[in-house]
């Protein structure tokens, strides 16, 4: 059975870093679908 208790040094640095890249990547992509609606919406406008 797992101690579930013990928590090593990895787990520190591992699932934080996940966590940040995670948040990282998803406001690229956020940033990116963003800015390309803000387009789409000027060129509808311009019409």
């Amino acid at each position: 059975m797992l101690d579930l208790g013990q928590m090593t040094p990895e787990h520190v640095i591992y699932i934080p870093s996940i966590a940040i890249l995670g948040l990282i990547i998803g406001f690229i992509l956020g940033a990116r679908s963003v800015r390309s609606e803000f387009e789409r919406r000027r060129k509808r406008l311009k019409e």
